[in-house]
């Protein structure tokens, strides 16, 4: 991460786990808000086509250039690639989905986790 003081700041993966929180007041004909087969599919396959297998990185990190010309796959963000900003895109992503998202938690490892939300 451009800028990390830590051992953060080297190239290095995570295998994340996201939880997604659905609110509202309005239950369907089933009492439910939505589906969660539905939340599952709509996160699942945004992230798969996303982040799934990409190196997520700052655009302005001085090896987007050399993993591009080496021909790897990435997914390119304005800001550090942190789980604070990777919860504040799927829940962006989500809602332009039209799910009632109103917090992402992301599990960088079993013992870190930041949360983003936002009112409906």
């Amino acid at each position: 991460m451009l800028g990390h003081p830590g051992k953060c700041a080297h190239l290095h993966g995570h295998n994340g786990m996201v939880e997604v929180e659905i609110s509202g007041r309005e239950l369907d004909e089933l009492g439910m808000l939505v589906d969660f087969a539905q939340v599952k599919d709509i996160i699942r396959n945004w992230i798969e086509d996303h982040f799934d297998h990409r190196t997520i990185l700052k655009s302005d990190d001085p090896l987007v250039a050399l993993l591009m010309e080496a021909g790897e796959t990435l997914y390119l963000m304005d800001e550090n690639p942190t789980a604070e900003n990777l919860a504040r895109i799927i829940l962006k992503a989500a809602r332009s989905r039209n799910l009632p998202v109103t917090a992402v938690r992301f599990w960088e490892t079993p013992a870190s986790m930041a949360e983003y939300s936002e009112e409906l």
